[in-house]
Protein backbone atom coordinates (compact mmCIF):
# COMPACT_ATOMS: atom_id res chain seq x y z
CA UNK A 1 0.00 0.00 0.00
CA UNK A 2 1.50 3.80 -0.94
CA UNK A 3 1.62 6.25 1.54
CA UNK A 4 -1.50 8.78 1.21
CA UNK A 5 -0.76 12.23 2.06
CA UNK A 6 -3.11 11.69 5.52
CA UNK A 7 -0.21 9.53 6.64
CA UNK A 8 1.70 12.48 7.22
CA UNK A 9 0.02 14.37 10.06
CA UNK A 10 0.18 10.72 11.86
CA UNK A 11 3.53 10.07 11.31
CA UNK A 12 4.47 13.88 13.11
CA UNK A 13 1.58 12.96 15.84
CA UNK A 14 3.64 9.26 16.43
CA UNK A 15 7.21 10.60 16.28
CA UNK A 16 6.05 13.08 19.24
CA UNK A 17 4.31 10.66 21.20
CA UNK A 18 7.24 8.10 21.17
CA UNK A 19 9.72 11.17 21.90
CA UNK A 20 7.15 12.24 24.90
CA UNK A 21 7.21 8.72 26.15
CA UNK A 22 10.58 8.37 26.70
CA UNK A 23 11.83 12.15 27.77
CA UNK A 24 10.32 15.61 29.10
CA UNK A 25 13.34 16.78 27.35
CA UNK A 26 11.22 19.78 24.86
CA UNK A 27 14.57 20.19 23.13
CA UNK A 28 14.99 16.68 22.37
CA UNK A 29 11.32 16.62 21.15
CA UNK A 30 12.08 19.47 19.11
CA UNK A 31 14.92 17.42 17.54
CA UNK A 32 12.74 14.77 16.61
CA UNK A 33 9.96 16.80 14.94
CA UNK A 34 12.74 18.15 12.66
CA UNK A 35 14.42 15.56 11.96
CA UNK A 36 11.42 13.85 10.87
CA UNK A 37 10.27 16.87 8.52
CA UNK A 38 13.13 17.12 7.16
CA UNK A 39 12.74 13.21 5.92
CA UNK A 40 8.83 13.86 4.78
CA UNK A 41 10.10 16.57 2.51
CA UNK A 42 12.26 13.61 0.26
CA UNK A 43 9.53 10.88 1.48
CA UNK A 44 8.56 8.80 -1.64
CA UNK A 45 4.88 8.20 -1.28
CA UNK A 46 4.96 5.07 -3.25
CA UNK A 47 6.26 3.46 -0.45
CA UNK A 48 4.32 1.79 1.83
CA UNK A 49 3.76 4.22 5.74
CA UNK A 50 6.03 1.76 7.44
CA UNK A 51 8.96 2.76 5.86
CA UNK A 52 8.88 6.42 7.50
CA UNK A 53 7.55 4.46 10.76
CA UNK A 54 11.19 3.18 10.87
CA UNK A 55 13.19 5.94 10.21
CA UNK A 56 10.58 7.70 13.03
CA UNK A 57 11.56 5.17 15.67
CA UNK A 58 14.64 4.73 14.68
CA UNK A 59 15.49 8.59 15.25
CA UNK A 60 13.61 7.90 18.72
CA UNK A 61 15.98 5.59 20.18
CA UNK A 62 18.64 7.42 18.65
CA UNK A 63 18.52 10.93 19.57
CA UNK A 64 16.90 9.29 23.45
CA UNK A 65 19.40 6.65 23.88
CA UNK A 66 16.37 4.03 25.05
CA UNK A 67 16.73 0.96 22.57
CA UNK A 68 13.20 -0.19 23.70
CA UNK A 69 10.79 3.06 24.37
CA UNK A 70 7.87 1.10 24.83
CA UNK A 71 9.49 -2.38 26.41
CA UNK A 72 7.59 -1.27 30.10
CA UNK A 73 4.27 -0.81 27.78
CA UNK A 74 4.86 -4.10 26.30
CA UNK A 75 5.25 -5.95 29.50
CA UNK A 76 2.14 -4.75 31.32
CA UNK A 77 -0.44 -5.87 27.82
CA UNK A 78 1.71 -9.14 27.74
CA UNK A 79 0.51 -9.43 31.59
CA UNK A 80 -2.87 -8.14 30.98
CA UNK A 81 -3.51 -10.26 27.89
CA UNK A 82 -2.21 -13.61 30.27
CA UNK A 83 -5.23 -12.50 32.38
CA UNK A 84 -7.75 -13.07 29.81
CA UNK A 85 -6.18 -16.09 28.09
CA UNK A 86 -7.81 -18.95 30.72
CA UNK A 87 -11.09 -17.83 30.09
CA UNK A 88 -10.68 -17.62 26.30
CA UNK A 89 -9.55 -20.53 25.97
CA UNK A 90 -12.53 -22.46 27.86
CA UNK A 91 -14.68 -20.04 25.38
CA UNK A 92 -12.57 -21.40 22.30
CA UNK A 93 -13.03 -25.10 23.64
CA UNK A 94 -17.06 -24.87 24.63
CA UNK A 95 -17.30 -23.29 21.20
CA UNK A 96 -19.21 -25.05 18.62
CA UNK A 97 -16.71 -23.87 15.95
CA UNK A 98 -13.28 -23.35 17.86
CA UNK A 99 -11.25 -22.28 14.77
CA UNK A 100 -13.89 -19.34 14.48
CA UNK A 101 -14.13 -18.21 17.20
CA UNK A 102 -10.46 -18.27 17.39
CA UNK A 103 -9.77 -16.24 14.33
CA UNK A 104 -12.21 -13.36 15.73
CA UNK A 105 -10.57 -13.36 19.06
CA UNK A 106 -7.25 -13.11 17.43
CA UNK A 107 -8.69 -10.01 15.50
CA UNK A 108 -9.51 -8.41 18.94
CA UNK A 109 -6.60 -8.53 19.75
CA UNK A 110 -5.06 -6.78 17.50
CA UNK A 111 -6.85 -3.19 19.35
CA UNK A 112 -3.16 -3.44 21.68
CA UNK A 113 -1.82 -1.17 18.55
CA UNK A 114 0.17 1.63 20.44
CA UNK A 115 1.45 3.30 16.48
CA UNK A 116 -2.93 4.41 16.61
CA UNK A 117 -4.12 4.70 20.09
CA UNK A 118 -2.37 5.44 23.23
CA UNK A 119 -4.52 4.69 25.98
CA UNK A 120 -6.20 1.17 26.40
CA UNK A 121 -7.55 0.05 29.64
CA UNK A 122 -9.67 -3.40 30.54
CA UNK A 123 -12.97 -1.99 29.74
CA UNK A 124 -11.81 -1.21 25.97
CA UNK A 125 -10.40 -4.60 25.86
CA UNK A 126 -13.69 -6.08 27.29
CA UNK A 127 -15.50 -4.36 24.59
CA UNK A 128 -13.30 -5.41 21.54
CA UNK A 129 -13.38 -8.86 22.73
CA UNK A 130 -17.62 -8.73 22.52
CA UNK A 131 -17.48 -6.52 20.01
CA UNK A 132 -15.03 -9.62 17.97
CA UNK A 133 -17.95 -12.09 19.16
CA UNK A 134 -20.97 -10.27 17.60
CA UNK A 135 -19.31 -8.57 14.31
CA UNK A 136 -20.05 -9.31 10.85
CA UNK A 137 -17.57 -11.46 9.40
CA UNK A 138 -17.25 -12.96 6.23
CA UNK A 139 -18.26 -16.22 6.23
CA UNK A 140 -17.00 -17.45 2.80
CA UNK A 141 -13.14 -15.91 3.29
CA UNK A 142 -13.37 -17.79 6.73
CA UNK A 143 -14.26 -21.30 4.49
CA UNK A 144 -11.86 -20.46 2.41
CA UNK A 145 -8.80 -19.89 5.58
CA UNK A 146 -10.42 -23.32 7.28
CA UNK A 147 -9.91 -25.06 3.67
CA UNK A 148 -6.38 -23.48 2.92
CA UNK A 149 -5.14 -24.08 6.99
CA UNK A 150 -6.39 -28.04 6.00
CA UNK A 151 -4.22 -27.75 2.27
CA UNK A 152 -1.30 -26.17 3.99
CA UNK A 153 2.11 -27.99 4.94
CA UNK A 154 4.17 -24.88 5.82
CA UNK A 155 2.18 -22.02 7.23
CA UNK A 156 3.79 -19.03 8.27
CA UNK A 157 1.99 -16.47 10.82
CA UNK A 158 3.27 -13.00 11.12
CA UNK A 159 2.08 -11.40 14.71
CA UNK A 160 2.02 -7.74 15.07
CA UNK A 161 1.50 -6.20 18.85
CA UNK A 162 3.19 -7.46 22.35
CA UNK A 163 -0.06 -8.53 24.33
CA UNK A 164 -2.22 -9.12 21.15
CA UNK A 165 0.39 -11.95 20.77
CA UNK A 166 -1.32 -13.91 23.49
CA UNK A 167 -5.22 -13.80 21.56
CA UNK A 168 -3.02 -15.19 18.53
CA UNK A 169 -1.83 -18.12 20.60
CA UNK A 170 -5.52 -18.89 20.78
CA UNK A 171 -5.57 -19.28 17.01
CA UNK A 172 -2.60 -21.07 17.00
CA UNK A 173 -3.91 -23.67 19.74
CA UNK A 174 -6.38 -24.31 16.33
CA UNK A 175 -3.46 -24.79 13.90
CA UNK A 176 -1.53 -27.83 12.86
CA UNK A 177 1.30 -26.92 14.89
CA UNK A 178 3.92 -28.63 13.27
CA UNK A 179 3.01 -26.72 10.01
CA UNK A 180 3.21 -23.20 11.96
CA UNK A 181 6.40 -20.85 12.75
CA UNK A 182 5.60 -18.04 14.09
CA UNK A 183 7.49 -14.66 12.75
CA UNK A 184 8.39 -11.35 15.55
CA UNK A 185 9.84 -8.80 14.60
CA UNK A 186 13.62 -8.30 14.48
CA UNK A 187 14.13 -5.15 16.47
CA UNK A 188 12.09 -3.03 18.60
CA UNK A 189 9.97 -0.71 17.19
CA UNK A 190 6.62 1.24 19.09
CA UNK A 191 5.00 -2.30 20.63
CA UNK A 192 5.52 -4.56 18.30
CA UNK A 193 6.05 -8.20 19.77
CA UNK A 194 10.12 -9.60 19.15
CA UNK A 195 11.28 -12.89 20.65
CA UNK A 196 11.19 -11.77 24.29
CA UNK A 197 6.97 -11.24 23.92
CA UNK A 198 6.30 -14.88 21.92
CA UNK A 199 8.32 -16.12 25.48
CA UNK A 200 6.13 -14.58 28.00
CA UNK A 201 3.20 -15.43 25.68
CA UNK A 202 4.11 -19.19 25.68
CA UNK A 203 4.14 -19.40 21.88
CA UNK A 204 7.46 -20.66 21.90
CA UNK A 205 6.76 -23.78 23.81
CA UNK A 206 3.96 -24.04 21.11
CA UNK A 207 5.60 -23.87 17.87
CA UNK A 208 8.46 -22.78 16.14
CA UNK A 209 9.22 -18.89 16.60
CA UNK A 210 11.91 -17.11 14.07
CA UNK A 211 12.41 -12.89 13.93
CA UNK A 212 12.14 -11.68 10.22
CA UNK A 213 15.77 -9.70 10.76
CA UNK A 214 13.23 -5.88 10.38
CA UNK A 215 12.56 -3.23 12.63
CA UNK A 216 9.88 -2.35 10.44
CA UNK A 217 6.32 -2.08 11.62
CA UNK A 218 5.15 -4.76 9.08
CA UNK A 219 6.80 -6.66 6.57
CA UNK A 220 9.28 -4.95 3.74
CA UNK A 221 10.95 -8.13 2.12
CA UNK A 222 13.82 -5.93 1.22
CA UNK A 223 14.53 -5.09 4.71
CA UNK A 224 14.32 -8.90 5.85
CA UNK A 225 16.56 -11.56 7.19
CA UNK A 226 17.62 -14.19 4.28
CA UNK A 227 16.35 -16.65 5.93
CA UNK A 228 13.07 -14.98 6.49
CA UNK A 229 12.76 -14.45 2.68
CA UNK A 230 13.51 -18.13 2.33
CA UNK A 231 10.96 -19.34 4.89
CA UNK A 232 8.09 -16.43 3.09
CA UNK A 233 8.92 -18.30 -0.10
CA UNK A 234 8.43 -21.65 1.13
CA UNK A 235 5.26 -21.06 2.61
CA UNK A 236 2.17 -21.89 0.92
CA UNK A 237 -0.33 -20.04 3.62
CA UNK A 238 0.43 -17.25 5.53
CA UNK A 239 -1.70 -15.22 7.90
CA UNK A 240 -0.74 -11.79 8.60
CA UNK A 241 -1.56 -9.95 11.44
CA UNK A 242 -2.47 -6.47 11.90
CA UNK A 243 -1.97 -2.60 9.50
CA UNK A 244 1.18 -2.52 9.37
CA UNK A 245 1.29 -6.36 7.81
CA UNK A 246 -1.72 -5.37 5.64
CA UNK A 247 0.33 -2.16 4.12
CA UNK A 248 3.36 -3.84 3.30
CA UNK A 249 2.08 -7.34 2.25
CA UNK A 250 -0.90 -6.38 0.44
CA UNK A 251 0.41 -6.15 -3.00
CA UNK A 252 2.90 -9.17 -2.66
CA UNK A 253 1.53 -12.06 -4.49
CA UNK A 254 1.31 -14.84 -1.93
CA UNK A 255 -1.59 -16.65 -0.79
CA UNK A 256 -1.78 -14.09 2.51
CA UNK A 257 -4.94 -13.59 4.97
CA UNK A 258 -4.68 -10.28 6.42
CA UNK A 259 -6.35 -10.56 10.37
CA UNK A 260 -7.05 -7.21 11.58
CA UNK A 261 -9.08 -4.13 13.44
CA UNK A 262 -9.15 -1.10 11.14
CA UNK A 263 -8.34 1.40 13.18
CA UNK A 264 -7.30 4.50 10.19
CA UNK A 265 -9.29 5.96 7.80
CA UNK A 266 -6.54 5.56 5.52
CA UNK A 267 -6.38 1.85 5.83
CA UNK A 268 -10.66 1.55 5.78
CA UNK A 269 -10.68 3.67 2.34
CA UNK A 270 -7.96 1.18 1.04
CA UNK A 271 -9.82 -2.08 2.06
CA UNK A 272 -12.92 -0.76 1.07
CA UNK A 273 -14.92 -0.72 5.00
CA UNK A 274 -15.65 1.49 7.55
CA UNK A 275 -13.13 1.92 11.00
CA UNK A 276 -13.83 -0.18 13.46
CA UNK A 277 -13.98 -2.98 11.59
CA UNK A 278 -12.53 -6.68 12.29
CA UNK A 279 -11.18 -7.84 9.23
CA UNK A 280 -10.36 -11.22 7.43
CA UNK A 281 -9.35 -10.97 3.76
CA UNK A 282 -7.79 -12.81 1.51
CA UNK A 283 -5.11 -11.02 -0.68
CA UNK A 284 -6.33 -9.76 -3.59
CA UNK A 285 -3.05 -10.06 -5.60
CA UNK A 286 -2.46 -13.69 -5.28
CA UNK A 287 -4.24 -14.96 -8.68
CA UNK A 288 -5.69 -18.05 -7.26
CA UNK A 289 -8.08 -16.30 -5.18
Amino acid sequence: MKTYLDCIGCFLDQALKSARLVSDDEGMHERVLREILRAAVKMDLTQPPAVMGRFIHQTVRRFSGHEDPYRSIKDHFNRLALGYYPRLKKDIEASGDPLARAVRLAIAGNIIDFAVRSRLDDAKLDQAIEESLRADMSGAVLEDFRGAVRGAERILYLGDNAGEIVFDRLLLEQLPREKVTFVVRGGPVINDATRADAETAGITDLVEVIDNGSDVAGTMLEMCSEEFRCRFEEADLIAAKGQGNYETLNQVNKDIFFLLKVKCPVIARDIGCEVGRLVLQRNNSFPGE
